[in-house]
């Protein structure tokens, strides 16, 4: 059997079926519990459903690129793999990563070369391995956690919200740094045309990206438009792809 045929085979849908629908589960347990928490704390139902109008909105922008990442996916690992590890664990990056090092493995290039019964259980084995740390994390930390945001905050709420702001801001500060250094590196190290190319799109849309949401957010504060302020996140990245992709 021809191995795009295997990773796009029936019992492959149904053997990644089931653990999405597992997260689909729990995913609507989480809300049900968290919108009778919101009731029993005297959140109000317009508040509750302004919240989860916001949160859906805000998610559909992330939600575009997972699903650019899923299609590249789906080209190298099939669709059942492709669907199964991003609607779980991990990101888009993270996921084409571990499947080019586990393809690699059996010396085949994810992308390039044909891809080979092994290389695509490698890929698999790899994706899966790799992420386990994280659901053992989770797993055995979550419940501590309280403990260890009281220890930081040492009570204070105020301290505890900043500690998280900072931990975001830091996270996508590295991100933003690493697109934008990348152009002067590959330049330095005389890359070819095709890496340059990359890194320069990728800066790119890093910079259009701050200059959309700049102007977006200052244009919502300004007259109030609370609509704008949902839709920021998603304009913003759907905009830098696109003038990104057409320069």
């Amino acid at each position: 059997m021809d191995v795009m045929k295997l990773a796009n085979s029936l019992p492959m849908w149904i053997a990644c079926g089931i653990p999405v629908v597992f997260v689909m589960i729990q995913a609507l347990l989480f809300a049900r519990e968290a919108y009778r928490s919101g009731e029993k704390v005297g959140i109000t139902k317009t508040q509750m459903n302004k919240a989860i109008k916001s949160s859906a909105v805000t998610s559909i922008g992330p939600s575009i690129v997972v699903l650019s990442g899923m299609l590249s996916l789906l080209v190298t690992v099939g669709g059942p793999v492709g669907w199964m590890r991003l609607s779980m664990i991990g990101s888009v990056m993270f996921e084409s990563i571990a499947a080019g090092l586990g393809t690699s493995a059996v010396g085949v290039t994810l992308g390039t070369d044909p891809m080979t019964k092994e290389a695509l259980t490698m890929a698999i084995w790899t994706m899966i391995l790799c992420s386990v740390g994280w659901v053992l994390f989770g797993t055995f930390s979550a419940n501590k956690m309280e403990k260890i945001e009281h220890k930081l905050s040492k009570g204070n709420a105020g301290t505890l919200t900043t500690i998280a702001s900072t931990a975001i801001i830091g996270v996508f500060a590295a991100m933003v740094a690493s697109h934008l250094s990348k152009p002067i590196y590959f330049l330095m190290q005389k890359a070819d045309a095709a890496a340059m190319g990359g890194a320069n799109k990728n800066a790119i849309a890093c910079i259009l990206g701050a200059v959309i949401m700049y102007g977006l957010s200052t244009v919502a504060e300004k007259k109030n438009i609370g609509w704008l302020r949902e839709w920021s996140l998603t304009i913003t990245i759907l905009g830098a792809m696109v003038i990104t992709a057409l320069i």
